[in-house]
């Protein structure tokens, strides 16, 4: 059976990066390199000296993992992290992790593996909880999400704001009980329920509130079970672009209809949001400006590893449409 990097990092009790630095002569202590070569013996490893010599150089390789490919606000970012990148002669190895911590890790190792340049990352709760160590050998930029404090530069939107944004909107139209559904897996769903909550409590209203998979599939069954129920919400705020797409099928499957007996605010401009009957109101993300900003850091980072650690916020534009019409009186 042939051995690898990762047989040699558990025989000598060490994480992969560890191993590479110092079979690499990168920065670790002569005892610790000492106990990664008596592993290397002891397991027979067989570095590819070749491959060695390429990945001591800078690949000029950029890692993008991001959590659902699907989700048509990904989809937008990495073009826009792949643009950067052409744009500098740089390669970007794309990884979808569905939301799952342990695809994530896999990854992460892909990427100590592949030598990268650097890494954006959109990254679920527990892989972000897991980022302070700082045990990676290339810079990491968080995108969407936020992580440990003062651990990694970052580029995301002011959610609390956003979330805020939607019910005020709603509000404002004569909707006062708003429901929220929140994704259930990341610091942005969260951070939007936490703008939903503070908006409804000022407004004097009862946040009413349900958690789900940031799914379509998730969203329409949890929507339909909560809005066949004759206590429904007249408005929700939807906390992303699947979680919307899922209400809206649950919504038809029900045969209500979008103002009349729902109304609907939520996130991302996708082209299908203008698209259904009466056009959705939703919250557009910079994603552009998401990915370029993202590279900026990374570039900036590589090329000035001890500066201070910083964390752009970015800020939303609400889309007004007809799933938000003012509430008739009754």
């Amino acid at each position: 059976m042939k051995v690898g990097i990762r047989d040699v990092a558990r025989a000598a009790g060490v994480s992969t990066a560890t191993v590479s630095r110092a079979l690499g002569r990168g920065p670790v202590s002569e005892a610790l390199r000492e106990q990664v070569e008596e592993a290397v013996r002891a397991t027979g490893y067989r570095p590819n000296l070749s491959a060695r010599r390429l990945r001591s150089q800078a690949t000029q390789t950029i890692g993008l993992i991001v959590a659902d490919i699907r989700n048509p606000f990904f989809t937008a970012v990495s073009r826009a992290v792949e643009d950067a990148a052409f744009a500098s002669g740089m390669r970007v190895i794309l990884c979808n992790t569905d939301e799952d911590p342990a695809r994530e890790a896999m990854y992460l190792r892909l990427m100590e593996e592949e030598r990268v340049t650097g890494v954006i990352f959109a990254p679920t709760g527990p892989a972000s909880a897991g980022l302070a160590g700082g045990d990676l050998d290339f810079p990491v930029v968080l995108i969407d999400r936020s992580g440990p404090p003062g651990a990694h530069d970052s580029v995301i939107l002011d959610n609390p704001a956003a979330g805020t944004a939607l019910v005020d909107h709603l509000v404002s139209r004569g909707y006062r009980r708003i429901g929220g559904l929140f994704g259930s897996t990341s610091s942005t769903a969260r951070e939007r329920r936490a703008g939903y909550e503070a908006a409804m409590l000022r407004h004097g209203l009862s946040p009413d509130i349900r958690t789900v998979a940031p799914s379509a599939g998730a969203a329409e069954a949890e929507a339909g079970r909560w809005l066949a129920d004759s206590g429904r919400p007249e408005a929700l705020v939807l906390s992303n672009g699947l979680i919307l797409m899922g209400t809206v099928r649950a919504a038809r499957t029900l045969g209500l209809s979008i103002p009349d007996d729902l109304a609907l605010a939520g996130f991302d401009n996708e082209t299908w949001t203008d698209l259904v009957e009466p056009g959705l109101t939703v919250i557009e993300q910079p994603v552009a400006e998401i990915g370029a900003q993202a590279m900026r850091l990374l570039f900036e980072r590589i090329a000035h590893p001890g500066q201070p650690v910083r964390k752009v916020v970015l800020s939303g534009r609400m889309v007004v449409r007809g799933s938000t019409r003012a509430r008739r009186s009754v």
